[in-house]
């Protein structure tokens, strides 16, 4: 089990830690099935749009992406904290077998309503640098004392 994350060791600007996965095709047939998303871009090389739409290869599930950042989110709040808010979209893609970078960084931190808040800014990004599913968070975390 991770560590909880406490309030009152958390800083604005604190990265959140990475999240690196390369989803293969075997991973993104997984999902498909997990998801309902049959749709052959993610999976089937030989899949016509994809020529017709210049895309290079298959394309990993919008789904797929929101899932890891949420992933790190979860993993962020811990099991005693709670997320309130939680939301990206999609800006860009990425490809099987192509590393994506899940990371995050604190934006900002208050008391509000007797609970402890953080906002935060989470996203994906390619190995080129491009932030290909950007997103926000707001998670209550739990005090130490």
């Amino acid at each position: 089990m991770a560590e909880q994350t406490y309030y009152e060791d958390v800083k604005e600007g604190q990265e959140l830690p990475e999240i690196k996965i390369a989803p293969d095709k075997q991973q993104l047939v997984k999902f498909a099935a997990g998801s309902g998303d049959f749709n052959p871009l993610h999976f089937d090389e030989k899949f016509p749009m994809l020529k017709a739409m210049g895309i290079p290869d298959n394309i990993t599930h919008g789904r797929f992406k929101y899932a890891q950042v949420g992933r790190a989110v979860f993993a962020f709040a811990g099991y005693k904290g709670r997320v309130k808010r939680f939301g990206v979209s999609y800006r860009g893609m990425d490809f099987i077998n192509q590393t994506i970078t899940v990371k995050g960084v604190v934006t900002a931190k208050r008391q509000e309503g007797g609970e402890n808040i953080v906002e935060l800014d989470v996203w994906t990004e390619n190995d080129e640098g491009k932030k290909t599913t950007p997103g926000t968070a707001v998670v209550a975390l739990p005090s130490r004392g």
